[in-house]
């Protein structure tokens, strides 16, 4: 069920995505700023800054934007001064929330987050209540459709799950999870360590990546049925519409059925 819970999370997640297109440039924009803020506009040696680009670009933002939002964290243009927080509370039925945060008021984030909880049948909790039941991992998504033309070598004519558990296995993966019947999307899960050579190596074999990023993977699953499955996915929808949170993390398990 692990793994069956984490892809409903990312495919909940994507279609969240596909709907709020100018909220999600809004927040990649603001982790954009900060990582070049904290550590420099040059992509090369700044590895948080480029993980957040790679974001950025999997959500289809302008390069005019991206590049704006480093000049701003870099000071050319001048930005804002956010801080990074990470709110830890509780979901119906017990589920276990993350909630990462960039803000330049930890007041006003901090009541927003209690009054959409409370409204849903969750509260925040102290730090360190859930974040236990969390591991940090690299997630990526690659598509089953046709691979992606390399100048350098002829791609293989068609997508080869063998070829793409191989690769991501040789390179240091920890995991290739074949997606449901109804998706094409396959689920490479690495170390945050070897996320880079991994995405790097799949990349270099052609095949078509359609979202990578560092997530927060739980160890333990939470089942939500019913009533407050539809509560928890408000509760989760509300949470990252607030212009101050960036992703929201949950260990529900959640049937089929209830995320239609």
């Amino acid at each position: 069920m692990a793994g069956h819970s984490k892809w409903h999370n990312i495919k909940h997640r994507k279609a969240a995505v596909d709907k709020k297109r100018g909220k999600v440039w809004t927040k990649c924009a603001k982790a954009i700023i900060v990582a070049a803020k904290t550590g420099g506009p040059d992509p090369a040696s700044n590895l948080s800054l480029r993980y957040a680009i790679d974001e950025a670009r999997y959500a289809n933002m302008p390069r005019d934007t991206i590049d704006r939002a480093i000049k701003k964290g870099s000071g050319e243009l001048g930005g804002e001064n956010y801080e990074a927080v990470r709110y830890e509370g509780y979901g119906p039925s017990g589920v276990a929330i993350l909630i990462d945060a960039l803000t330049d008021n930890r007041t006003r984030t901090v009541g927003d987050l209690r009054l959409i909880l409370g409204k849903f049948g969750g509260n925040l909790g102290s730090s360190g209540c859930v974040a236990y039941l969390f591991v940090p991992k690299g997630l990526i998504l690659v598509s089953a459709a046709p691979p992606q033309a390399d100048k350098k070598k002829p791609p293989p004519a068609t997508f080869s799950e063998e070829r793409l558990i191989e690769v991501a296995l040789d390179a240091g993966a920890e995991d290739v999870e074949a997606p449901e019947a109804s998706d094409t999307l396959w689920t490479v899960t690495t170390s945050p360590a070897d996320f880079p050579r991994v995405k790097e190596r799949l990349e270099n074999a052609a095949f078509v990546i359609d979202d990578a990023r560092l997530d927060m993977l739980p160890t333990t699953h939470a089942p939500v049925r019913g009533d407050d499955a539809t509560r928890l996915l408000s509760l989760v929808d509300a949470v990252e519409d607030l212009d101050d949170v960036q992703k929201v993390y949950t260990n529900a398990d959640i049937d089929d059925g209830d995320l239609r």
